[in-house]
């Protein structure tokens, strides 16, 4: 097991991380982490210390958490088109045969599901009602196949920002997989007014995806 992350903890920190021995509980923290507004990326370490995080610093720090008690560190990234909003990253992982995630978001309905998802498709679909922008427009459209933060050990991402800056480029880099068709995107109807208020609810303003388009 790798204890790289526990090495440069505190002894409070290392408790806290010790005690998160669950994807549920992992989720937990990273709700009660303030969502962070910076474009600058957070290593798991700079989570734990700023007690700050983004989609990604928080999927990254979900993936070393994960890693801890067993699992492999894998993120899946989810894409709409250019202009449209933002990406999300997840941290997945499987239990009895089945798919879940542990992710952090500005937006209520894009973070932790549940392990009882087949397949990579139906856990991504999972997310495509919540998926939407400031302008209420559904947005999501592609997906990657995980990638796994064991390519990255060499750079410690776990606790250098420079190799959470490598893990963004390979992410953004990877093969999308697309979801839906043009002429799916083209029909898709408005969000519905309470869910577009629920998903906002205690959101970062800050941090929200401007759209282009």
């Amino acid at each position: 097991m790798n204890h790289l992350l526990e090495q440069h903890l505190t002894g409070e920190q290392r408790e806290t991380l010790k005690g998160l021995d669950t994807p549920r509980k992992i989720q937990d923290y990273l709700d009660a982490t303030p969502y962070s507004p910076e474009y600058a990326n957070r290593c798991p370490l700079r989570v734990m210390n700023d007690r700050l995080a983004h989609c990604l610093d928080g999927a990254m720090f979900a993936a070393a958490a994960l890693r801890r008690i067993g699992f492999p560190p894998l993120l899946l990234d989810m894409f709409p088109d250019p202009g449209m909003d933002d990406d999300h990253v997840l941290a997945i992982f499987k239990q009895n045969g089945r798919l879940g995630a542990v992710a952090k978001s500005n937006f209520v309905g894009l973070r932790y599901r549940e392990p009882v998802y087949t397949s990579l498709r139906e856990l991504v679909m999972s997310y495509f009602e919540q998926f939407y922008n400031i302008n209420g427009v559904k947005t999501l459209r592609t997906y990657t196949r995980p990638l796994n933060l064991e390519r990255f050990d060499h750079l410690d991402w776990e606790v250098s920002d420079r190799g959470a800056d490598a893990v963004e480029k390979a992410l953004l880099a990877r093969k999308r997989i697309p979801l839906i068709t043009p002429a799916m995107a083209e029909a898709l109807s408005p969000v519905d007014e309470l869910v577009y208020k629920a998903g906002l609810m205690a959101a970062n303003y800050d941090g929200l995806y401007k759209p282009r388009v």
